[in-house]
This record gives C-alpha cells, structure tokens and sequence, in this order.
C-alpha cells in the first residue's frame, strides 16, 4: 500500500442487530492496518493523500448483474467521513438512496 485513505463498511445483513450501523478506519502504508470486510456489508473508501494505492482480494468474480451501489453520504445511514470528496466518478455520483427492495435484492 502507499498513501492512506479511509475505509468504511456498512451493516446491510437484513435481520441484523447492527444493520445500518457504519465502522470506519484509516488504512495506511504508515499504520499498515488492514480491514475486513464481512459477506453482507457495504464496503467505501475515501482516499487522504495523493497517489494512494492499495489492494484489495474479493470471494467471487466480478458479476455487473449482481452489482449494486449506494451514495456515500446516503442520509439514511449518516457515515461519518473524515472529509468531503473532492473528485468522484460519475457512476458514484448517481448512486441512488437506499431502498431494500433494490439494495438488498439477491
């Protein structure tokens, strides 16, 4: 990893007695921590320095079907970010609010 950034997961286990609950934490080449994400979470991150890279394993093939996506400061959940992006695709811009029926569908 170089740089850092903040990284952020969102309980969306329906039934869950965390759900909606958020857990952030910077991840950097300084502090070498690493995060988990559980099957069932919402996964973000935010970059804080410049030319930030890092590396990330995932359980199963990239399936564009399966794939869904929320707006980072979604109002439902309220994330606590450590800052307001400054650049973010267009694909993450028009991200929709959360609706189970949608988010949570397969």
């Amino acid at each position: 990893m170089r740089g850092a950034l903040w990284d952020a997961i969102l309980d969306l286990r329906p039934g869950s007695a965390s759900f909606g609950q958020s857990f952030g934490a910077e991840l950097s080449a300084e502090n070498r921590r690493m995060m988990y994400v559980p099957r069932g979470f919402a996964h973000g991150f935010l970059t804080l320095e410049e030319d930030t890279e890092a590396f990330y394993l995932v359980t199963a093939f990239y399936a564009p079907e399966r794939e869904r996506g929320m707006r980072w400061n979604d109002p439902r959940f309220r994330i606590r970010w450590p800052a307001e992006p400054r650049v973010i695709s267009d694909k993450d811009a028009q991200q929709r609010d959360f609706d189970p029926a949608w988010h949570l569908d397969g």
